[in-house]
């Protein structure tokens, strides 16, 4: 007799539970590490300005620490994600403390970086080694390195939901698998829930802004004005997650070509970054940006209110991270492109009259959308963000980013949808 459909699922999903958790608490676990160490070498940096200086020989020991013991680890997110696709090789163990040590250090000197490629490589390292531990076949190893992913990018936002569909939309530009939803939804709640249990605190963001959506018409129940503004601003946050991951590749590209000892290359960024910043003569471009001990300073936080940023704060933020990352250092795009969306969303509300603080979380949450395409990942983070009151849009500005930033990407293992 044949067993009922219902059985095969049960005995599915007490399989990839038992998988899961271990990779999620483990996950969460390092995670909440990670982010605790961030934020002690954030503070070291900014009481002592001075390291900064040190920043070309922090490049150096990065490039060091990777050309003796790094091997393919080097090739971080996208190796994963490459390893989904055409399961070979694995995943090595050696990336997850290799890519948490050299984050940190990017980190402590001033490297213009985030976090979550750091998170994602932690969660897909640990989970590839429990996938060769069980002894998991090709389909199997897609689906545990998914939910690795899932649990870092989950953890280190505290978006468990966006860290599931991020985990799977991520993959492959245009089409969303299902054979790994259940999986990455518990590895993602479960290492947020972890990481909350270390008592780490993620920065909150509000946007209130009720009294100004309203309608003239009795059945649109939007501001039809502030939707236009919306699709204009979405327009222009795909034009700057374009331009960022165009940039980044680029830099990357010719460094490589116009230096041709490998090793200069980080040191040259640290140099140049230096440079930056001591011609603008301001540090509010180094680091996270999530949030800036000087009142008057550029940030994440100090973009929702109006004031908070220059008219190109966004465009500096995206250079100094695309000198960062494109030239050897280590860390995630996602917190800056957070920041460059937040800068340049308060620049639109300012010449367009359209509130301050939404269209700062409209912008940090599309020019995500535009870099990485995803955008039903991104409309699902601002719910999870900023609540779900203004999901219309959030869902408007990030489907528009996405589709004006072309089909360019920070991934470069992300793959388009087969033509059939």
């Amino acid at each position: 007799m044949k067993k009922p459909e219902q059985v095969h699922i049960a005995a599915h999903l007490l399989k990839w539970t038992a998988i899961t958790v271990p990779v999620a608490l483990t996950v969460g676990s390092l995670v909440a590490f990670f982010l605790w160490s961030l934020d002690e070498v954030t503070q070291l940096r900014q009481q002592r300005p001075w390291l900064l200086y040190l920043l070309p020989v922090a490049g150096l020991l990065i490039y060091a620490l990777y050309r003796y013991l790094g091997k393919n680890a080097e090739a971080g997110n996208n190796l994963i994600m490459n390893e989904i696709h055409e399961p070979g090789g694995g995943v090595p163990l050696r990336m997850a403390p290799l890519v948490l040590a050299t984050t940190i250090i990017t980190h402590l000197f001033g490297g213009s970086a985030g976090r979550e490629g750091t998170a994602v490589q932690i969660g897909g390292s640990l989970a590839g080694q429990l996938g060769k531990w069980f002894r998991l076949g090709k389909e199997d190893v897609r689906i545990i390195l998914t939910t690795g992913i899932a649990a870092g990018f989950g953890a280190v936002f505290g978006t468990p939901v966006t860290g599931a569909v991020f985990a799977l939309e991520v993959l492959t530009v245009g089409r969303i698998s299902h054979k790994a939803l259940l999986p990455c939804l518990m590895a993602s709640v479960l290492a947020d829930v972890t990481c909350s249990a270390w008592q780490i605190q993620h920065t909150h963001y509000h946007i209130a802004i009720n009294e100004v959506i309203s309608s003239t018409v009795d059945f649109i129940h939007f501001d039809f004005w502030l939707l236009l503004k919306v699709i204009g601003g979405g327009v222009c946050f795909g034009m700057a997650g374009y331009l960022f991951s165009t940039l980044s590749h680029t830099i990357k590209k010719y460094s490589g070509q116009f230096i041709p000892v490998k090793w200069l290359i980080p040191f040259v960024g640290g140099i140049v970054i230096i440079a930056l910043t001591a011609l603008l003569g301001t540090d509010d471009y180094l680091g996270l940006g999530v949030t800036n001990p000087d009142p008057d300073g550029v940030s994440i936080v100090s973009s929702f209110r109006e004031g908070g940023a220059g008219y190109w704060s966004w465009c500096w933020k995206l250079l100094f991270t695309a000198i960062t990352l494109g030239m050897g250092f280590k860390g995630g795009e996602v917190t800056p492109l957070f920041f460059i969306g937040a800068a340049l969303g308060n620049t639109i509300a300012l010449l367009t009259g359209a509130p301050v603080d939404l269209m700062a979380g409209l912008g940090f949450i599309a020019v995500f959308a535009g870099a990485t395409n995803t955008p039903i990942a991104c409309t699902i983070m601002g719910v999870e963000l900023f609540g779900g009151e203004y999901v219309l849009y959030y869902a408007v500005a990030c489907f528009t980013a996405y589709y004006f930033s072309g089909h360019t990407g920070i991934y470069a293992a992300q793959r388009m949808q087969s033509k059939t």
